[in-house]
């Protein structure tokens, strides 16, 4: 099977086919065109969502007669279309979705809704072959939390963020100190020459039960530094880097332990941990966790960092694992800017969607 991918869900244009291998052994991406915003938004220091959606107006189509052509395909080769019918920005969302829905009809094609959650959830199985159940990581400039991966379309949140999610934090801490956007990948880069050790900063929900997270407190404790030090040297801002990276790895580490002691509780004995979302290219991060799994005797997936962030090859990928259990919506779906992601848990037990 054969499935075209759309996501729009924020600053990112991407258009992808995904094929299924023979016995369902993963899948192979025969193209994934993505088109960055990232221009466009770095005067106003985050994504405008009204820019966002014009710009996805302006290169969708030809992204996917790109995607088409490098596939070696016309949409008649293709066995359905999905999209990200959210979470996400409303506007942008929209764009996708109708284009998905047009081509759909237009081609007759099966047409599949997917949670722009549930596409990074399920990159482990599309990148690493990764059996069910296993443990999700999904962080992002939306999203911080944990969910027990238990099938497709049956989700069990674990714990997610009570304030600020993990890639806000970045962007917002590397806005104080001056940094360009987007935020996460500078701070990254500027902590490689800081000293992790200079500023204590808090490690919001360390060693509490459940697998919550918590970190709007140590963005404040951040500004509160950056305020107390007045003009800041390259140093500062360095160690101030690095040791706000360092107090997020703690951060997430303890929490990923603690999400892994809660699926224990189930019963069931995860496969793996899999991260998925702009944050999980963080290489301090990525390392942490190769570390606790080790310890753990646990399997860590870290998809390549292009299909971390957004992308329509995990879409695509998401729809035809949807697609192969019967799962396809009608062309009346409508877009979600709020998507839990365990809502769907009961979407099997009913068909169509």
């Amino acid at each position: 099977m054969r499935v075209l991918g759309i996501e729009t869900t924020c600053d990112e244009t991407a258009v992808a086919v995904v094929a299924s291998r023979m016995g369902g052994d993963g899948g192979d991406i025969l193209s994934n065109e993505v088109m960055s915003q990232i221009a466009q938004h770095a005067a106003y220091g985050g994504v405008v969502p009204e820019i966002a959606a014009r710009a996805h107006i302006d290169v969708l189509d030809r992204l996917i007669a790109r995607a088409l052509a490098n596939a070696g395909l016309d949409i008649s080769g293709v066995d359905a279309v999905a999209a990200s019918a959210g979470p996400g920005l409303i506007g942008g969302i929209l764009v996708g979705l109708t284009a998905a829905k047009a081509l759909a009809l237009a081609a007759d094609k099966p047409f599949i809704a997917v949670n722009h959650l549930e596409a990074h959830a399920l990159t482990g199985r599309l990148t690493d072959r990764l059996d069910f159940p296993y443990l999700a990581l999904l962080v992002s400039g939306g999203h911080t939390q944990l969910v027990a991966v238990q099938g497709v379309g049956d989700y069990r949140r674990l714990g997610s963020t009570v304030d600020d999610a993990a890639g806000e934090a970045f962007d917002k801490v590397a806005k104080m100190l001056g940094l360009s956007y987007p935020g996460g990948p500078q701070v990254e880069r500027v902590a490689e020459a800081g000293d992790p050790r200079r500023f204590d900063f808090p490690r919001p929900m360390f060693g509490r039960e459940g697998a919550d997270f918590s970190l709007s407190g140590l963005k404040t404790a951040v500004r509160q530094e950056v305020a107390r030090l007045g003009a800041l040297s390259e140093r500062d801002v360095a160690d101030l880097c690095a040791s706000f990276q360092a107090a997020i790895v703690d951060v997430i580490v303890d929490r990923v332990r603690s999400g892994l002691r809660l699926f224990a509780q189930s019963g069931a004995r995860p496969n793996g941990l899999v991260i998925g979302g702009g944050v999980g290219a963080n290489g301090a991060i990525r390392r942490a966790l190769t570390r606790l799994c080790s310890e753990a005797g646990l399997r860590f997936v870290s998809p390549p960092p292009a299909l971390c962030s957004d992308n329509g090859a995990i879409v695509a990928w998401a729809g035809l694992e949807r697609f192969a259990r019967g799962l396809t919506n009608d062309l009346d779906f409508a877009a979600r800017p709020r998507w839990p992601l365990d809502a769907q848990a009961s979407e099997l037990h009913h068909g169509k969607a």
